[in-house]
């Protein structure tokens, strides 16, 4: 009997390479159709309204596919188990296709199978996921299958406005969403912050501090909770503050100013950064100095995007057998990255009257971004491992 798989290319050897992939396209893809929306040069029936769409595919879309490579590849790591096969992998890559394709036939499919399609490819990644951590007793890691199936709640409250089976819900879900990844950062820094730096600077220590660790996550969405339940003035400042005070002593602990000599360093330090500004800015807004929309920015574009882009490139380098150092066009993507978020969240702050041009400025630093991304990195994850390895 033939137990070769049929999907046996090294694309589908690890879950980051499949979904570093379609997490760098579709990163060029959205931001592109979105543009061309916005502007009215493009007309197309969408199953998501206007900026739902756009909000929905850029946290259930690009987010969610990083999500799922990154956790199909490091609970194989801490298990010593194989999460998924090839065929395996390949059949999840095309479940995620399937959600960011289908909304494009509204009216020609109905629209309970557009939201069932998209909703199952967060369950699917919980049950691959969820399998070796069961077998071999990790229980603290179970958390992120609670993290996993908390993002398809959200995204279930998204797929319920539409479906006229709640009148406000979708709003709330892209809060939760939001939530739920910026929380699932947090706790993925706790971890890999200390271990990078340790391992990318010669002889520096950080400081572990457990304590302060839940108290960044518990603040941070603390502030996540008042926003869901639409508090503002006072209260949501003051608990903005003390998110922003906390989490800035937690990452000031692990800080060493050699690290802005190590781009796959300094790339997640910034994005944390943007993470802590976005609860400044949330603290500006309950007061009404600032637009909401942009601290929500600064959580998206900024602390997401930034540092999902530092991760892949990071993880791809590692887990295909190469030298953990970034080339001259990824640290030139990683500073384009964050030009972008200046655009998107900063500049509009400062002169609102410029927004729109400051957007459209954004989505084309996004844009170059990601193209040096994909470029760079096609051949890396597509490719076998340069040390023979498997994987």
């Amino acid at each position: 009997m033939n137990n070769k798989p049929v999907f046996d290319y090294p694309l589908f050897a690890m879950g980051f390479r499949a979904f570093f992939s379609l997490a760098g396209l579709s990163a060029l893809a959205l931001i592109a159709l979105w543009n061309s929306m916005s502007k009215g040069a493009l007309h197309i029936d969408n199953y998501f309204a206007g900026s739902l769409w756009h909000a929905h595919e850029m946290l259930l879309g690009y987010t969610a596919a990083v999500i799922a490579g990154f956790l199909l590849t490091a609970v194989r790591n801490w298990t010593g188990l194989q999460t998924v096969n090839p065929d395996q992998l390949a059949s999840l890559s095309f479940l995620w296709i399937y959600g960011r394709v289908l909304p494009f036939y509204s009216g020609l499919l109905p629209d309970g199978l557009i939201a069932v399609a998209d909703m199952l490819f967060l369950p699917a990644v919980a049950y691959f996921v969820a399998r070796p951590l069961l077998k071999t007793g990790d229980i603290k890691n179970l958390v992120f299958i609670a993290m996993l199936l908390l993002l398809t709640l959200g995204n279930g409250l998204i797929h319920a406005q539409i479906l006229s089976l709640s009148a406000t819900s979708a709003g709330l879900g892209l809060t939760l969403v939001v939530a739920v990844v910026v929380a699932m950062i947090l706790v993925i820094a706790g971890r890999v912050f200390p271990f990078f730096t340790e391992r990318g600077l010669s002889g520096v220590i950080c400081i572990r501090n457990p304590a302060l660790d839940v108290a960044a996550v518990a603040a941070g969405m603390a502030v996540f909770a008042l926003l869901m339940f639409g508090v503002s003035g006072a209260v949501l400042a003051v608990a903005a503050i003390v998110a922003l005070v906390v989490n800035a002593l937690r990452v000031s602990a692990w800080y060493n100013a050699r690290i802005w000599y190590v781009p796959l360093l300094w790339v997640l330090y910034i994005g944390y950064g943007w993470l802590i500004l976005g609860f400044g800015l949330v603290a500006l807004s309950a007061f009404a100095w600032v637009q909401p929309a942009l601290a929500m920015h600064a959580f998206t574009v900024g602390g997401i995007g930034v540092l999902t882009l530092g991760m892949m490139a990071r993880v791809a380098l590692g887990h295909t057998g190469r030298a953990l150092k970034a080339s001259n066009v990824v640290a030139i993507a990683f500073l384009l990255l964050n030009v972008a978020t200046l655009f998107r969240v900063m500049f509009p702050a400062l002169l609102p009257t410029w927004y729109g041009g400051f957007v459209m400025a954004s989505s084309y630093c996004w844009l170059a971004a990601f193209s040096l991304f994909a470029f760079y990195y096609a051949p890396i994850l597509t490719s076998p491992r340069v040390d023979g390895q498997p994987g």
